[in-house]
């Protein structure tokens, strides 16, 4: 073998040493993600996300929406609501 054949495949055992090193750096920051955010959540993103911009502007009346009272059985209308009092909705847990 001649010396321009060793430093040629001694290149290329850097250059693959490389990219696997590289794939596996890659590999453990998804695997990272996955831990961090948790499978569920990932998939949820992926196949649900469908988030657009709003076209609610400040002074325009809020959509008419129904939710469940405390009760979880009794049925809500933002609407019944207008009118009366101020109304404000929070949405989050609290656990």
């Amino acid at each position: 073998m001649s010396g321009e054949a060793v430093s040629r495949s001694q290149g290329r055992r850097i250059t693959k040493k490389i990219l696997i090193g590289a794939g596996l750096l890659v590999l453990a920051v998804v695997g990272y993600g996955v831990v961090s955010f948790g499978p569920r959540n990932i998939i949820g993103m992926l196949r649900y996300d469908q988030r657009q911009e709003g076209t609610l502007r400040v002074g325009d009346r809020a959509p008419d929406v129904e939710l469940l009272a405390l009760d979880g059985s009794t049925p809500v209308r933002l609407k019944s609501s207008f009118g009366e009092k101020p109304v404000i909705l929070v949405f989050g847990s609290f656990t």
